[in-house]
């Protein structure tokens, strides 16, 4: 059987990034029985990073294109990306560890289009230092749809069969009510079922967040709910699509914990984040839908505050690795199932 190559962006050097990429394959052989991992980075961070583990940096080998890579346990293989990193401080700021996390993703990006991988996995990137780069991406999700040139996308947290949709992500509060349209919301809607259709399971219901506190109380506590939310619903089920709502958030998210849902919306950011790390911890994911090819990345950051002292927790990205080995030989179904949506 053929298993999936991954490229593996090391993300933010200046983070936690090297390390848990060199505790993951280093540590975790049961990797390669499924998946060919490929680190798209720095050598230098990457020697530097196996180092703060306490590996030996010579189990990096720098490989010129995917064809040479032979996934032998106990290496690291790694296609340089851009100039040599090795300046950057660790647990700081960086302007070019910045540019360089931007840099590995695009590169990962046009191996994937030009099918030399079958599957992106990210480690984590700094936004302010992306930006001090002089790339002005909101995150990981927004700069992958980009680079594939899709517009119906959603970052997805995911935990064994649970996913939650987000109708908005890195804004603010105040845009991400903005955003939150009909369209935008229906859009959301038809992806989640061409997944549910993806995954053998066209009639899973879709459990769809309010905005407002108890999804606006028959317009006490805003009219968005009503006016832009129900709408949307209404539409989808008329074409079919078995979702529900709006629910109270604070109903459906403890529902969906304990098994009721599997497919929840949520409509911005820390409506779905927060309650789902504070269950899931380092047993989620993220995902994004609607690329054609599969993305998953580890639900954290890049923790300055401990980069560089090796105590970093590899097992978000571990993760991250074999549910991108999974998904990778079907996303294709999922991605002609979205785009027929």
């Amino acid at each position: 059987m053929t298993i999936p190559t991954l490229a593996l962006t090391l993300g933010d050097v200046a983070g936690i990034g090297p390390e848990i990429t060199a505790k993951s394959l280093l540590g975790h052989d049961e990797l390669r029985l499924i998946s060919r991992p490929i680190v798209i980075g720095d050598e230098a961070a990457m020697r530097r990073g196996v180092s703060n583990v306490g590996g030996d940096p010579g189990k990096v080998r720098v490989i010129t294109s995917v064809s040479e890579a032979t996934n032998e346990p106990g290496t690291i293989e790694l296609l340089q990306t851009g100039p040599s990193l090795a300046h950057v401080p660790v647990g700081e700021l960086s302007a070019d560890a910045g540019d360089g996390s931007y840099r590995f993703v695009v590169e990962a990006c046009r191996l994937a289009r030009e099918g030399e991988v079958d599957g992106i996995v990210t480690a984590p990137l700094n936004k302010a230092a992306m930006h001090a780069g002089g790339h002005k991406w909101p995150g990981h999700t927004e700069l992958l749809a980009h680079e594939f040139g899709v517009d119906n996308f959603s970052l997805v947290l995911s935990a064994g069969e649970l996913y939650f949709f987000h109708l908005t992500t890195h804004v603010s509060l105040r845009q991400a009510i903005e955003d939150i349209t009909p369209e935008r919301t229906g859009n959301v809607i038809e992806l989640v079922s061409a997944f549910t259709k993806a995954l053998g399971n066209p009639d899973e219901p879709i459990g769809l967040a309010g905005l407002n506190p108890h999804a606006g109380e028959n317009r006490l506590f805003g009219n968005e709910d009503a006016d832009i939310l129900a709408p949307a619903v209404e539409k989808a089920r008329v074409n079919g699509i078995n979702v529900q709502g709006p629910l109270p958030a604070d109903a459906l998210i403890p529902a969906a914990v304990k098994g009721k849902w599997n497919m929840v919306i949520v409509c911005y950011h820390d409506q779905g984040h927060a309650p789902f790390k504070a269950v899931y911890g380092d047993d989620g994911v993220n995902i994004t839908v609607g690329l054609p090819v599969v993305r998953v990345s580890v639900d954290h950051g890049t923790a300055f505050d401990i980069a560089g002292k090796g105590i970093a927790r590899e097992a978000s990205l571990v993760l991250s690795l074999e549910r991108a080995a999974a998904l990778a030989p079907g996303w294709d179904h999922v991605w002609r199932t979205a785009r027929q949506s």
